[in-house]
């Protein structure tokens, strides 16, 4: 049987078991295999891949691995002195757009809030997430690493932190989006784009409380939904001062 050396670097064993982590691991194989397949069948999805270099070559997701091949596997944080000749991580996005797994619902409201296209449905199945990833060229964001390792992904994150509050800080570190942040532009309920909307074509909409103490109203281009700065405005600005003072911190 033959035998590949593995050695997985950085965050990339957050994705292996203890036992496996930053250590060479011993990899016996039978039949004929890219390195895509076999990086993913040791647990890692590909689109968390940056380069990989076997043999001090760099080689891409084709390259079919061979008896005795040294193969180092590098994440996309992976900072060096000189850019790989060959990497396998997909062409930078011009436009950062997201679609989110079930289990983020929070996450996804956060990006919203803070002006991100984020597409999120409870009832999205896992197909059809990979599909909207593919065809709408979104950056799929889930805690589901088999999710990520379905073919039709090219963009995709596997978010380690389960508390909404890390997750939204961890996704604007790696995205690199704090300078992109533009916050109460977007419906946190449906994901439209907000328009500002005169009070008197909505005041048969409002509570009376509202409509005598507010003059300042947007509502959603695609749902309608109403917005105003009421003491959810307040609360709503105290995370987002919280997001962007994370950054200055750092």
């Amino acid at each position: 049987m033959a035998v590949a050396h593995f050695h997985f670097y950085a965050e990339l064993n957050d994705f292996l078991r203890r036992s496996k982590r930053q250590v060479k691991i011993v990899h016996s194989f039978a039949e004929r295999a890219s390195i895509k397949d076999m990086i993913e069948s040791l647990g890692i999805p590909h689109p968390e891949v940056d380069f990989i270099k076997v043999n001090d070559k760099y080689v891409d997701f084709s390259y079919i691995v061979q008896d005795g091949d040294i193969i180092n596997v590098y994440p996309i944080s992976a900072n060096f002195p000189t850019k790989p000749t060959v990497s396998v991580r997909p062409q930078s996005l011009s436009i950062i757009r997201f679609v989110v797994d079930i289990h983020l619902g929070k996450l996804a409201t956060s990006l919203r809030l803070l002006g991100f296209d984020t597409l999120y449905r409870n009832d999205y199945a896992d197909e059809e997430l990979a599909e909207i990833s593919h065809t709408q060229v979104r950056i799929l964001l889930t805690r589901d690493k088999g999710l990520l390792m379905r073919s039709l992904v090219t963009y995709g994150y596997y978010v380690r932190s389960t508390n909404p509050q890390q997750q939204i800080l961890e996704v604007l570190r790696r995205f690199e989006l704090f300078n992109l942040v533009s916050p109460f532009q977007r419906c946190l309920r449906c994901n439209g784009l907000l328009e500002t909307v005169e009070k008197e074509t909505i005041i048969n909409q409002l509570p009376a409380t509202v409509q005598l103490q507010n003059h300042e109203f947007h509502h959603c281009q695609e749902c309608k939904q109403i917005y105003w700065k009421g003491t959810h405005y307040e609360r709503l600005q105290q995370f987002i001062d919280g997001v962007l003072d994370s950054q200055k911190n750092e």
